[in-house]
């Protein structure tokens, strides 16, 4: 968590003990946090305070989104191939047709065209992928939407850009925004849902009136507070961070080029006969080496103090290879040779060089 975020936290879970939905002093002090972070978050998220409802993280919020939409209005589903989870999951239990992806990861729009029809009641882009960081093409996405599916709402899973793009920008043309807050420094198990412009949506759970019946239960004013913070504090720092972590992020490829042989990026850059610019996140690596199992590799990692993954965090333990690897055209030997390196405001250069020793080592020993 960032400092900013533990700071906003620990008053609510020493001091400020009221429920905000009771009327007494305590409950109105509690609930006047919310309103503020409310505020905050919404701002930043270019909603208006009203949209933004406070969800359990980025799965709720993007369950909510998916299924609460399709109760709501009905019709066909669409999403990617490579999607997270949190939303492959639920787009799947209602029968989504899902589109393809290029080798590069961008989305197929040309797919996408031919899976729009008026029919369609809701299409689920992500803005960037949360394994391999690639940022969609999520404008070009939605005009093709509302040419073509002019009555579906727009869901786009926005946890992985939250802490590197202007979301109040890229996710402007969406009527379904998630976040979530351990992306950007705020803590684990707190999310937000954006619901923009009046989209219908039926909630998941039955109670209160929190969050405008959208969501009910007792807020997490701690979290929601803290969640605020650091999303404030992220938004300061993003463009200077974006330049500072992308450096990092590219020593930290190029040392893993340089000193372990058989390292290959899994993001396939353009070439003449597929021009076209791909944007990867700052902060994600994805790489795979010839010839050694993720797997073994991470547990190497793991001794040396370097924590890294395979695929999604979520899917740790997973013995079936990325569902988002395999649909960029891997195959399943070299999707299981591939692992995620994440870079953050807290990371340093000194971090990048530990990890790059602790490869080439882990490496050397395994091919050995």
């Amino acid at each position: 968590m960032r400092p900013e975020a533990l700071s906003a936290l620990l008053p609510y879970l020493t001091e400020h003990f009221g429920n905000p939905s009771a009327s007494h002093t305590p409950g109105r002090r509690a609930l006047a946090a919310v309103d503020n972070a409310r505020q905050l978050v919404a701002g930043h998220l270019g909603a208006e305070p009203g949209e933004v409802v406070f969800t359990g993280g980025g799965t709720e919020s993007c369950n909510l989104a998916v299924l609460g939409a399709h109760r709501s209005t009905g019709g066909a589903v669409v999403c990617s191939a490579v999607e997270h989870r949190a939303v492959m999951g639920p787009c799947l239990s209602v029968g989504a047709n899902v589109v393809g992806v290029e080798p590069t990861g961008l989305l197929d729009l040309g797919a996408l065209a031919g899976a729009l029809h008026p029919g369609v009641g809701l299409v689920s882009l992500m803005l960037a992928n949360n394994e391999v960081g690639v940022v969609q093409p999520l404008a070009r996405a939605v005009a093709l939407v509302r040419e073509l599916a002019p009555r579906a709402l727009v869901h786009t899973d926005a946890v992985a850009a939250a802490s590197w793009l202007d979301l109040a920008a890229d996710t402007a043309d969406a009527d379904l925004v998630s976040v979530a807050a351990h992306k950007f420094g705020g803590p684990k198990g707190m999310g937000a849902l954006v619901v923009r412009g009046g989209a219908r949506l039926t909630p998941l759970l039955l109670g209160g009136a929190q969050e405008r019946e959208r969501r009910p239960g007792t807020q997490d004013v701690a979290s929601i507070v803290a969640m605020a913070a650091a999303l404030d504090a992220a938004v300061a720092g993003r463009d200077k961070e974006r330049g500072r972590v992308g450096a990092l992020r590219d020593a930290l490829a190029d040392g893993l080029r340089e000193r372990v042989p058989g390292t290959v990026p899994s993001v396939v850059p353009p070439t003449a006969s597929a021009p076209g610019s791909i944007e990867v996140l700052p902060g994600t690596l994805h790489v795979r080496f010839d010839a050694v199992e993720q797997e073994e590799l991470l547990v190497l990692l793991d001794d040396q103090g370097v924590y890294a993954s395979a695929g999604a965090a979520c899917a740790s333990g997973a013995l079936e290879p990325s569902h988002v690897l395999l649909a960029m055209g891997m195959t399943p030997v070299q999707a299981r040779q591939a692992v995620r390196f994440t870079l953050g405001w807290s990371t340093s250069a000194d971090d990048v060089e530990v990890a790059v020793s602790a490869v080439a080592k882990a490496v050397e020993q395994l091919r050995g």
